[in-house]
């Protein structure tokens, strides 16, 4: 836990208290975006987290260490949010796969309905443990954070404090105004949900992201040699294209559709980014006009041994390239 400060009577000028609370906007940030499911959704609390600090912090008094006390308001802000908000998806979640051949790409979903991408740097440290930097990465992996979304509110807080953050059970329950067993009876409740979706995983075998795997998959893709891509694929991969309802499953489903409704991706050229702690890319089509411009940011799920999981392709590019610092168009080689 971070050091706790003196009350504003020790004397802390305005500016200071700024410098002082930008020093958790990343970890917050992290926080609210498990707890919401939306990067832009996080980046909103944060800041309300960071006004309502602003303004109270001549009351704070110090009992606590200044840390405990922004996540607190954190939270209660994210319940705020989602008292009224629907719950986040992803395509799996809403209907039953379809056929490869199938040229409609589905019904159209307003953003707020989908668990989105979030980049490495907004919400994962850039030093610490490596097993608690293994933890973080897996626990903003799209399916873990789609996960959570299952969860009722405080039942996705106590998950993320304890099992993500390792707060004890004692600053969890000071936290949520409630007494330790009943932290204790969420955890093991919030457990059981996630344990249902078959989300528990070896952490000793999550450590960087697996560039290997990527640079593979991008030669294939960018030849778009489908025979090596689905030498890559797991038997149960998933293709996905918020903000479209559609999904394709299998291997050789994903190569029908890549070959058929998708074969507009041929000759695509891709940038690697950090998103969600797994493997990512933005991907530019042939532009008609020359060069290359943004199709999707592709975030890649893989099975930790070397295969390839889940394609989602997010294909709001005006809000996700330049969210991570993509170009708006590539010129020809």
């Amino acid at each position: 836990m971070t050091q706790a400060i003196s009350s504003p009577a020790a004397g802390v000028d305005a500016p200071d208290v700024g410098v002082l609370l930008e020093r958790y906007r990343r970890e917050l940030t992290g926080y609210c975006y498990r707890m919401l499911g939306g990067a832009a959704d996080a980046d909103d609390a944060v800041q309300e987290t960071m006004l309502r600090a602003w303004r109270a912090y001549d009351r704070f008094e110090g009992r606590s260490s200044v840390r405990s006390w922004l996540y607190r308001i954190a939270t209660n802000v994210c319940f705020d949010a989602l008292g009224s908000a629907k719950r986040r998806e992803r395509p799996m979640g809403i209907g039953a796969a379809q056929p490869a051949e199938i040229e409609n790409f589905g019904e159209t979903l307003a953003e707020e309905r989908w668990v989105e991408p979030v980049p490495d740097d907004a919400v994962l440290p850039r030093e610490g443990d490596p097993a608690d930097m293994a933890i973080g990465r897996e626990s903003v992996r799209l399916a873990f954070v789609a996960a959570l979304q299952h969860l009722p509110p405080r039942q996705r807080a106590v998950l993320v404090l304890r099992e993500v953050l390792r707060w004890s059970a004692a600053e969890t329950a000071a936290l949520l105004d409630t007494t330790v067993a009943s932290v204790n009876s969420a955890l093991q409740r919030a457990r059981a949900t996630l344990g249902s979706k078959n989300l528990s995983r070896d952490t000793e075998r999550w450590g960087e992201v697996d560039e290997e795997l990527l640079g593979r998959y991008l030669d294939a893709f960018e030849r778009y040699d489908l025979e090596a891509l689905v030498r890559l694929l797991h038997d149960d991969a998933v293709l996905n294209m918020p903000p479209y309802t559609l999904w394709v499953s299998g291997p050789h489903e994903i190569a029908r559709w890549m070959a058929g409704p998708g074969k507009g991706c041929l000759g695509s050229r891709c940038l690697r980014v950090h998103a969600n702690g797994s493997m990512a890319f933005g991907q530019y089509r042939v532009d008609a006009d020359g060069g290359w411009t943004p199709w999707g940011l592709v975030v890649l799920e893989d099975d930790g041994a070397g295969r390839v999981t889940g394609i989602t392709t997010f294909l709001d590019t005006a809000t996700w390239f330049p969210r991570f610092g993509l170009p708006d168009h590539l010129p020809a080689r």
